[in-house]
């Protein structure tokens, strides 16, 4: 019988690591998930003394201590030094078990502000990082740097980034003083239906653009990498390649929800960057792209939204 293969995936309790764990093409894995109780990343003895134990055959590294921008702004020491201890900890113990292969989840905030253009992966490192999460992206930069010089000192370890563009889907946070763009939506049009109510509020005229891909796609890129470590460059950007509007997330929601009010702008609140947009030619060169539409996405979105309601 040949033996299950053994994957470590750090942040498994996560969106990205729960719609992971549902990926059909990881039947064949065993999935080795620890909570934070039962494994503190922070620790790199533990971290170590772990990997050495269950030599996994790969790792997703997907953990890292988030936050909005108000617990960026006021927790900067934790965001920079627990996310700069974790990767470290999880790529280093990897390297010194001799596991080959390395998946490393990045961030957009890793790039410069101020860019309404495609965002690409040689723009790392180029210019001013956005203040509010500064310690974040360092801590992420340093990661993806540590994964591609480790690789350029013994190729035989394919640690390699993805980037992923902004995510939605099932297990997203739908609570207003943790949501992001799409759940926030999908929550504020639910609400307009059940109350009956005839109105909903954008910030803005909505004409601002948003990257959102679904959870699903990244887990299905993932899976993907895996087997073709080899195959990927050193960093890689993971998105859709286009953007919508604010107005038309609002409208695919109402669509999938089913209301049929009408939205009124608020052009006193505001409305954040322009557009934030990552370049996805590398991650064609590879051969891949997301399959979820939006309408679809927000459908499986809406439904896990239903399923959560007390």
């Amino acid at each position: 019988m040949t033996r299950s293969r053994k994957l470590l995936l750090t942040g498994g309790g996560g969106m990205v690591g729960r719609n992971l764990a549902e990926h059909a093409a990881l039947a064949d894995w065993t999935i080795l998930s620890p909570t934070r109780g039962e494994l503190d990343l922070t620790d790199y003895v533990a971290t170590q003394a772990y990997i050495e134990r269950h030599r996994p055959d790969a790792i997703i590294h997907a953990a890292g201590k988030v936050g909005g921008i108000q617990a960026n702004i006021a927790n900067p020491v934790r965001f920079l030094v627990d996310n700069l201890d974790v990767g470290r900890n999880v790529v280093m113990a990897a390297r010194h078990a001799g596991v080959s292969v390395l998946l490393n989840l990045g961030s957009s905030c890793m790039y410069p502000r101020g860019h309404d253009a495609a965002l690409r992966e040689e723009q790392v490192l180029t210019g001013e990082l956005e203040p509010t999460n500064e310690g974040y992206a360092i801590a992420k930069i340093a990661t993806a740097r540590l994964c591609s010089y480790i690789r350029r000192e013994d190729p035989a370890y394919q640690y390699k980034t993805l980037i992923p563009c902004n995510l939605y889907g099932r297990y997203d946070k739908f609570a207003p003083q943790h949501s992001h763009l799409v759940p926030a939506v999908i929550a504020k049009v639910h609400d307009a239906k059940i109350n009956g109510l005839d109105a909903v509020e954008i910030w803005g005229d909505g004409s601002a653009r948003r990257e959102f891909m679904y959870a699903g796609d990244l887990a299905d890129a993932l899976v993907r990498a895996l087997d073709s470590a080899a195959t990927l460059p050193d960093m890689m950007n993971v998105g859709l390649g286009y953007d919508y509007t604010i107005n038309e997330y609002y409208a695919a929601a109402a669509n999938v929800i089913g209301w049929q009010g009408r939205f009124v702008h608020n052009l006193d609140r505001p409305v954040g960057m322009a557009r934030k947009l990552v370049d996805t030619t590398r991650q064609r060169d590879w051969g891949w792209q997301a399959s979820t539409s939006l309408e679809n996405g927000i459908r499986k979105t809406y439904h896990f939204y239903l399923e959560e309601q007390p």
